[in-house]
């Protein structure tokens, strides 16, 4: 595993950016900036957040897409002993998260603060995989005189150790992997007590809703989704970067706006997502129940050979294995070996393949293997002629590296 990440190529908006204002042009706000753009925090109720939550249809934005309001709703009477903000991003072609915490700490942390405040938690804590994001929150945190105190962790990790319950895991004292026994963080998180733990959008969210109110932050977005969301586009744009959008914007919409020339595939949703015809593009609403997971949309075009990008990632997934479980220790490997079988034009790699899937889901000790069978078995579906020019003997095209991993690591 490496903690090398990407760092945002850009940040930019389609329509007025609320989450990236005064950050457009990758300005760090500092607090001064800050306040001058959105003011200062305004306290609100646990009830108050709840309703408000509800009202306005916010959802999780780390790729469960939970609703808030029932998150909260499902604390114990007495609230949360700590409040955790997920920024660690181990989806190798999201880096929204770590663009928040780089450029609009405050606002993150404004939401995380308040929050707390309103459930009676001691503790509030941001977590991350990125070095450089650890140390802006980290000055953030030291600029204000909160309570509780937000403490800032850097912990590096890879992909698996970025999901909710591995990240509490770790804080916790343990190894950062899932736990087998899938207990909600509110009813046992942090230490093993209530927890509410979300990512760092969700958080920048709340702190806008605070200040907002519902009704004008359902000015934009849609009646049962409101407001903005962050994607981080990439691959095969001129444009790459992290984009701040109305909820229900049409994904061409967001091609045409990063210059994507002529995508031949879309990856949405990362490497637990799900690869798209681009025809489809045009019907298809970004919003937290799309599968756009992190809030990843990925664009390849001809000039690289998909088939040997899917192999490529699909080796990645397999090395990213928490080693608790078969599915993961011996069915990603076989899976991976089938992928680069097809790649290789083995006249039984498909039937492996189209096997080994159909073993994955429902079986492992977290989603890794889940999220690992809908990526393959969608590119799959969706590479069907590649596949056959792949066993004729190639398709003759360079794998580029369009889908982004640690490092740049490439074929």
């Amino acid at each position: 595993m490496t903690e090398t990440m990407t760092r945002p190529a850009g940040v930019w908006s389609i329509g007025a950016p609320r989450l990236l204002a005064g950050a457009l042009g990758g300005r760090r706000l500092g607090v001064r900036e800050h306040l001058s753009v959105h003011g200062p925090p305004v306290a609100r109720t646990r009830e108050t957040f709840t309703s408000w939550c509800s009202a306005v249809g916010l959802r999780g934005r780390g790729g469960a897409a939970f609703p808030v309001a029932a998150k909260l709703a499902a604390l114990p009477q007495e609230g949360a002993a700590a409040v955790v903000v997920n920024a660690c991003g181990g989806e190798p072609g999201s880096v929204k998260d770590r663009a928040l915490l780089d450029l609009v700490p405050h606002l993150v942390l404004d939401g995380a603060v308040t929050l707390a405040a309103a459930v009676g938690a001691e503790a509030v804590v941001v977590v991350t995989h990125d070095a450089a994001a650890a140390q802006s929150a980290r000055v953030a945190a030291a600029e204000r005189r909160d309570r509780p105190a937000v403490s800032v962790d850097h912990a590096p990790g890879g992909f698996v150790a970025g999901e909710g319950r591995a990240v509490l895991a770790g804080l916790s004292g343990g190894p950062a992997v899932p736990p087998g026994r899938r207990r909600h963080a509110t009813e046992a998180g942090l230490h093993g007590r209530p927890t509410f733990a979300s990512n760092a959008e969700t958080f920048a969210h709340l702190g806008l809703l605070a200040r907002m109110g519902p009704q004008p932050f359902a000015a934009t977005g849609l009646a049962h989704e409101a407001g903005t969301m962050l994607l981080t586009v990439g691959g095969a744009v001129a444009r790459p970067g992290v984009v701040e959008i109305p909820i229900g914007t049409p994904t061409d919409v967001v091609l045409q706006a990063a210059e994507a020339a002529t995508p031949t595939a879309l990856v949405l949703g990362g490497y637990h997502g799900a690869w798209v015809d681009p025809a489809r593009a045009h019907p298809l609403a970004v919003t937290a129940e799309t599968p756009v997971g992190a809030g990843v949309l990925i664009a390849l075009d001809s000039r690289t050979c998909p088939m040997g990008e899917l192999a490529r990632v699909t080796s990645w997934l397999a090395a990213e294995s928490a080693g608790q479980c078969g599915p993961c220790v011996f069915g990603l490997p076989a899976l991976a070996d089938s992928l680069a079988g097809l790649w290789a034009g083995r006249a039984d790699a498909w039937d492996r393949a189209q096997r080994r899937i159909a073993l994955l889901p429902g079986r492992g000790a977290c989603a890794h293997p889940d999220g690992a069978a809908r990526f393959v078995a969608t590119g799959l579906h969706h590479l069907a002629e590649e596949i056959a020019a792949h066993r004729r003997g190639g398709c003759g095209r360079p794998v580029l590296g369009q889908l982004p991993l640690p490092g740049g690591d490439s074929r």
